[in-house]
């Protein structure tokens, strides 16, 4: 029995910040292995939850988390009951799996969680005994995921896949439809050294009969994506042949956008987001809604579209979260996101003096990031994430200052230090304060200004 002294509220916070701290115990995330048995093995003993829902699957290797927001958002505007299913969270692990577009209660998480605790704990004995390694923690959660869009329960889950695809703890689900946002080199030790290798792996969430939706893809990726559609079904579209943006004209509050579609032209509307890249993801979700709701052939109803997309959002992905000083956060953490968002930055925000606040991954090419954005920059403040595999703040301070020179750049040892320097100087100049490099930065960052906010 629950203690009386405690409100509901915190009762059940505290419950739910139990199962992250089991998660957390399992072989973390970054750690995913190349194996599908034991997430199917789990579900299978579960009853195959995640059989009982239609399914959007979503892999790629930027915008996946923006593209997987706008497709749930438009098909919740059709009164379908929806699952959304992304990671990594920024602030609390709710967040990656919601219900109807809210992340899912805490006393939800806990009380299904303690349902199939069981049988995880079953399946771990299970490998154990086979010479292998328990339940990880993404196998783990993506079962927790299938268990309450199930319970809920949803119509279609908007489903985004954690690595790869064809071995992805998510590939246990059959999608409707498999979307791909663009393809470049990234996690190349676990998914391939080239991009045709990466296509490949990420095509295994193809299944038959599936619609495939994709971006504009790198001529070698748009080859083994539409070869496997073709083989399992019998329709591929790509941005910019079956469908397309029209125009698109930035905004004080995002963007107006047109959008020819598989079978519509529809438009303009006004998007709350910034970045053209956006528009492109924005355009892929609505292919995507026509394919899943209409098999490509019926166009979406204009008023519940524009509804939808004038409540869009895909917080941490150039967020402009304060407005004094502006302080702008977005999650790119490899390369090809930081020359999108060098690019995004150019062509809506360059008439202010801009400083960033950055921290990297160990695990990711942190020079490959500093270079893509090493133009954009007046000052750069230094510092490390709270994650574990941050690069420590004097470590990534001297790559930055090879590349930036010596007195343009600061090192704080903490992300909310690193805030504070760029925000005095956002202030002296007239400037704004860009956040980047990696996703739990900008967790970081959300979660401090939000504390800062609930205090005053």
């Amino acid at each position: 029995m629950k203690p009386e002294k405690k409100s509901d509220e915190a009762y059940w916070e505290e419950k739910a910040d139990s199962v992250l701290e089991k998660l957390l115990l399992r072989i973390p995330e970054n750690k995913i292995r190349p194996r599908l048995e034991p997430t199917a093995r789990a579900a299978a003993l579960l009853g195959d939850p995640q059989k009982s829902y239609r399914v959007v699957h979503v892999t790629g290797t930027n915008g996946k988390t923006s593209t997987t927001r706008f497709i749930e958002r438009i098909l919740r505007e059709h009164g379908l009951r929806t699952g959304r299913f992304t990671s990594p969270h920024l602030v609390k692990l709710n967040e990656r799996i919601a219900i109807d577009g809210e992340p899912v209660s805490d006393e939800i998480l806990y009380t299904i969680w303690s349902d199939i605790e069981p049988i995880l704990d079953f399946v771990d004995e299970e490998l154990l005994a086979q010479g292998d390694t328990k339940l990880t923690f993404f196998e783990a959660l993506a079962v927790l995921g299938f268990a309450i869009f199930a319970d809920a329960p949803v119509d279609v889950l908007v489903l985004e896949v954690g690595m790869g695809g064809e071995w992805d703890s998510t590939n246990v689900a059959d999608g409707d439809v498999a979307v791909f946002t663009p393809i470049d080199l990234d996690h190349t030790e676990r998914l391939g050294k080239t991009i045709s290798e990466i296509a490949t792996t990420k095509a295994g969430i193809i299944k038959a009969n599936a619609f495939v939706v994709s971006s504009s893809q790198p001529e070698e990726a748009s080859i083994i994506l539409k070869s496997r559609a073709l083989e399992t079904g019998d329709y591929f579209a790509e941005f910019g042949k079956e469908f397309s943006v029209i125009a698109t004209t930035p905004t004080e509050t995002g963007q107006r956008i047109s959008v020819q579609g598989l079978v519509h032209p529809y438009g303009p509307f006004e998007a709350p987001v910034f970045g053209s890249h956006q528009s492109e993801n924005l355009a892929v979700a609505i292919a995507a809604v026509e394919a899943f709701l209409g098999g490509g052939e019926i166009p979406i109803n204009d008023d519940v579209l524009r509804s939808a997309i004038s409540d869009i959002s895909s917080p941490g992905r150039l967020q402009l979260i304060t407005s004094v000083p502006p302080v702008l956060l977005d999650a790119a953490h490899n390369p090809a996101g930081a020359k999108v968002l060098a690019s995004a930055i150019r062509q809506e925000f360059s008439q202010k003096p801009l400083i960033a606040v950055i921290s990297v991954l160990a695990e990711k090419d942190a020079r490959g990031v500093l270079v893509e954005l090493s133009e954009l920059f007046e000052r750069v403040v230094v510092t490390a994430s709270t994650s574990p595999r941050a690069i420590p703040a004097e470590e990534l301070g001297l790559l930055a200052k090879e590349l930036y020179g010596e007195d343009s750049v600061q090192i704080a040892s903490t992300s909310t230090e690193a805030l504070a320097l760029a925000r005095s100087w956002a202030e002296q100049n007239d400037g704004m304060v860009v956040v980047s490099g990696s996703i739990s930065l900008v967790g970081d960052i959300l979660k401090a200004i939000q504390e800062e906010t609930d205090e005053e």
